[in-house]
């Protein structure tokens, strides 16, 4: 029985290796793309895959057929291998070929080791959403749901957070009243109305409680 845990992987300078060249292969490999090395393997490609493909964004191979020696070799680096053709045999095979050498897999008609998540991005915000593939629709629909919640502002506020906690770990040496400070400047609602008009202004009523708080806390 397969144990999922939700993480957040730095891929950059590893490789994801998928196998066809459909709709379904480029929407992996454009969900990879900027963030690892995406190599698409296929008799033929979308126009999209291609446009990535002369703008340097990924890496195609054209093949006419795969036996398991050029399926092995072609996912000798890889981190991630998918198979996503239209051959249902055929991705079975590469993703026994891929779990026998030690590959992380991303199935797109069955259960892997790999999940891709339906995701939320406000900058330094990621949120991934999944059902364990049990109910991609479900996924999209909570998605659509917390992008009304999670709006630009909170990505304004996790920039401020940081630079925040930067500045208070110079002036402020008591790690609890540097959390305490920084929970007030969350749950300031003059502090989030003030991202509405600029990102300054918010940090400007967000700096009062670094004197402020001090003298309460």
């Amino acid at each position: 029985m397969k144990q999922f845990l939700p993480l957040i992987l730095d891929l950059a300078g590893k490789e994801v290796v998928i196998f066809g060249g459909g709709k379904v292969g480029e929407r992996k490999a454009l969900f990879f793309s900027g963030a690892a090395e995406v190599t698409v393997i296929s008799r033929d490609f979308t126009s999209s895959l291609e446009g990535h493909y002369k703008d340097g964004k990924i890496k195609l191979i054209k093949v006419k057929d795969l036996n398991d020696n050029e399926s092995l070799r072609y996912m000798k680096n890889a981190f991630i291998v998918i198979p996503a053709t239209s051959d249902a045999i055929l991705n079975d095979n590469i993703a026994s070929i891929a779990e026998k050498n030690g590959k992380l897999v991303n199935r797109v008609d069955d259960m892997g080791d790999v999940i891709v998540p339906s995701v939320i991005r406000q900058g330094d915000i990621v949120i991934g959403i999944s059902t364990l593939g049990h109910s991609p629709a479900l996924s999209k629909f909570i998605r659509q749901r917390l992008e009304d919640v999670i709006t630009p502002q909170f990505a304004q506020m996790a920039r401020l957070q940081n630079e925040f906690r930067e500045m208070l770990k110079t002036q402020v040496k008591d790690q609890k009243e540097r959390s305490e400070i920084l929970w007030n400047i969350i749950n300031d609602n003059d502090v989030w109305e003030a991202f509405n008009e600029s990102y300054e202004k918010a940090y400007k009523l967000a700096l009062k409680h670094i004197v402020q708080d001090r003298k309460t806390l």
